[in-house]
């Protein structure tokens, strides 16, 4: 897997600054079924955001944790109990951002 440069994460962080959280982590915190929905996602949008829930039993750090750990998905950034993830889609008619990724 190939991290981010500075560069990209900054062009990533921008693309996704109007986004709203496509997935949420609520009380039934993580599990390999929610894992499974996010790269589903992932693998057609690439990127957006998930939000922790006031009532979830995980916080922040173990939701990233636990996402690096179980799949190809990268953490661009972080802000309070919001997560922006990215993913380079295996399919290429997919690829809105990883193109412009690319080239960067």
């Amino acid at each position: 897997m190939s991290t981010l440069r500075g560069k990209q994460k900054r062009y990533l962080r921008a693309q996704a600054h109007s986004m709203h959280p496509l997935v949420n982590v609520g009380k039934n915190g993580l599990s390999k079924i929610w894992l499974d929905q996010v790269e589903d996602a992932i693998e057609k949008r690439e990127l957006f955001k998930i939000a922790i829930l006031q009532n979830a039993d995980v916080d922040i750090t173990d939701v990233k944790t636990y996402i690096e750990e179980n799949s190809r998905i990268e953490i661009v950034q972080t802000i309070g109990r919001i997560l922006v993830v990215y993913k380079r889609s295996d399919n290429p008619d997919n690829r809105d951002f990883s193109n412009e990724v690319d080239a960067i």
